[in-house]
């Protein structure tokens, strides 16, 4: 094995590509080198701020968390993976058996371990070790930057999950990012029969229309909440019985409460200030549920079949790719908000997706 070069955040703004040891896996563990791996929103905004929330960088992290690699040691107890095999990582793997994890939501137990979340590494480098339960192998015929981009299009099964998106359902995608792109692709593939979707950039709707959005209605920072959600109401002939709000825009969830149709569901997965002013009273008296949305959990198996059977085509949402080496500029890509998903390849030897 050659070098562990890793992308290692020290600090805001600190940015560092620099060598790690390569680790042993322990035996429920394996050892991947590492293939592809996407930048996510979440590591740009460690690197400019330090922090998100509560979590606080406070000593040396390397980031990455949507990741895809190959087998190159099992650990003695694993069974199901063996040496060669390209999987998926799920980043997040809980700690400890707790209420959550036995109802079957362990996104939500608190001592979670989580992929480039501190004070936890994530898997942007050559080499890493990672639960092997929380590795899910690849159909041959799946590519590795399909198998990292499983990480967003988890938050768009899980987002649509919690909405209850179902044949015939109607929705409205708020943002038109990666992960408004990702919901809008699941809600479709879930039997969602039209779906629209917001942005304040028409280079996003156009990609968004092209990924099969029925109508892309281009917002602007000024336009009151009631008037967008009159528009959205307007181009899909009634009120949405879902609206998917990836903004986290105070605006844009006020627009999600007006715009869903009574007896609806607001599903919230963008995430804004701490304190925001929304129309509640206006939800209460009609019935539309508010849902919080934390990451995913027990999406990877549907997300591989989805993109094993050409339901959901995520291809189209990479359209940067950098070598490991030119990690900076990568970044400095996607902080810039350049096209769609940043894709890292971390084998210097095999560069393709």
């Amino acid at each position: 094995m050659d070098n562990n070069l890793s992308v290692v955040l020290h600090a805001q703004g600190d940015l560092r590509l620099e060598e790690r040891p390569i680790p042993e896996p322990g035996p429920n563990d394996v050892l991947l080198q590492m293939h592809s791996v996407g930048i996510c929103g979440s590591d740009v905004h460690y690197w400019q701020h330090g922090r998100i929330g509560d979590f606080v960088v406070k000593q040396p992290m390397v980031l990455g968390h949507e990741a895809a690699g190959r087998v190159v040691k099992v650990g003695s107890a694993v069974r199901h993976l063996s040496v060669g095999d390209r999987v998926a990582v799920e980043p997040g793997v809980p700690r400890e058996m707790d209420e959550f994890f036995k109802s079957g939501r362990y996104n939500l137990s608190p001592t979670i371990f989580f992929c480039a979340t501190p004070p936890d590494d994530g898997n942007l480098c050559r080499y890493y070790k990672h639960s092997a339960n929380f590795c899910y192998k690849l159909p041959d015929h799946v590519t590795f930057e399909e198998g990292a981009l499983i990480e967003p299009l988890s938050v768009g099964i899980h987002a649509c999950r919690r909405a209850g998106v179902t044949l015939g359902t109607t929705v409205l995608v708020c943002g038109s990012g990666p992960i408004g792109l990702v919901c809008l692709l699941v809600a479709k593939a879930m039997g969602a029969s039209l779906v629209a979707i917001t942005d304040l950039s028409s280079e996003r709707l156009k990609m968004a229309e092209q990924l099969g959005a029925d109508f892309a209605l281009m917002v602007k920072r000024e336009d009151s909440a009631q008037e967008v959600a009159g528009r959205v109401a307007g181009v899909l002939g009634s009120q949405p019985h879902v609206t998917i709000e990836c903004t986290g825009a105070e605006s844009s969830v006020q627009t999600a409460i007006y715009v869903t149709r009574s007896g609806g569901v607001v599903v919230l997965v963008g995430l804004g200030a701490e304190m925001a002013s929304v129309p509640l009273v206006n939800a209460a008296v009609r019935e539309v549920d508010i849902r919080g949305v934390f990451r995913y959990c027990n999406t990877w198996p549907m997300a591989i079949a989805m993109l094993a059977s050409g339901k959901v085509n995520v291809k189209p949402l990479v359209t940067h790719r950098f070598p490991l080496e030119e990690a900076g500029q990568a970044f400095e890509t996607t902080r810039l908000g350049h096209g769609v998903k940043v894709m890292l390849k971390c084998d210097k030897n095999d560069q393709e997706p």
